[in-house]
C-alpha cells in the first residue's frame, strides 16, 4: 500500500492561502500583466521561493488559481443577493446594490475578479481564458437556478441570467472608473423591471 501524503502543516496552509489571496486582490487591481510574482510575494509577506514552491508553474499556474478563488468569492457574493428575498426581481436587484456596496467599502479598487484578466489576456493565455469562462459559466448558473425557481422557462432564465451577469459586469466597470456607485444603482432598478417582465409558465 502506498504511504499517505503528509497533510500541510498549518503554516504551509496559511502562506498558501496567504500567496492566493494577495494574487487574487492584485489581478482585481491592476491586471495579469503589471502583476509580478515579487509583488505577490510582497504583498503576501512570503518569499518568491515559497510562490515557485506552492505554484512550480510560477505566475500562470498562480493566477488561474487566484481566479478561481475570486470567482468563487464573487459566486458568494450573488449567492448572498440571490437568497435575500424570495422576489426573483428583488434578489437580483441586491446583487448589485452588494456589489456597490462592496466596491465603495473598497474605495473603487477592488474590480470583478475575472473581467480584468480574463480581457488582459484572451486569446493568449489559454489556461485563465478557461478559467474565465468556467466562472462566468457558474455565475450564470446561479441566477438561472433562481428565475427558473419562480417559474420563468429555462430557455428564457438562461438568457436573462447572460444578461444580468452582463449588466452587473459593465455597471461594475463603469462604477469603478467614475468613483461613483450610481451605474450599479441604477443597473439593480433596470434588472429588476426586467426580471418582473420576463414570462412565467
Amino acid at each position: 500500500m502506498a504511504a499517505t501524503p503528509p497533510s500541510p502543516r498549518p503554516s504551509d496552509a496559511d502562506t498558501r492561502r496567504r500567496i492566493i489571496r494577495a494574487t487574487a486582490a492584485l489581478l482585481q487591481q491592476q491586471g495579469y500583466e503589471s502583476t509580478s510574482v515579487k509583488r505577490i510575494a510582497g504583498t503576501a509577506q512570503a518569499s518568491p521561493s515559497s510562490v515557485y514552491h506552492f505554484f512550480p508553474g510560477g505566475k500562470q499556474e498562480l493566477a488561474i488559481e487566484a481566479m478561481h478563488h475570486g470567482a468563487r468569492e464573487f459566486g458568494e457574493m450573488l449567492a448572498a443577493g440571490l437568497a435575500s428575498s424570495a422576489d426573483p426581481a428583488e434578489a437580483t436587484a441586491a446583487c448589485a446594490l452588494l456589489l456597490a456596496d462592496d466596491l465603495r467599502r473598497s474605495d473603487w479598487s477592488d474590480g470583478c475578479p475575472v473581467a480584468v484578466t480574463a480581457l488582459e489576456t484572451v486569446g493568449r493565455v489559454p489556461g485563465l481564458q478557461e478559467a474565465a469562462t468556467q466562472a462566468l459559466t457558474r455565475w450564470q448558473d446561479l441566477v438561472t437556478t433562481k428565475l427558473t425557481g419562480s417559474g420563468i422557462p429555462s430557455a428564457e432564465a438562461r438568457s436573462l441570467a447572460g444578461t444580468v451577469i452582463s449588466m452587473l459586469e459593465g455597471a461594475e466597470l463603469l462604477s469603478r472608473v467614475t468613483a461613483d456607485d450610481t451605474p450599479l444603482r441604477d443597473a439593480a432598478v433596470h434588472l429588476a423591471q426586467l426580471v418582473r417582465a420576463a414570462p412565467r409558465v
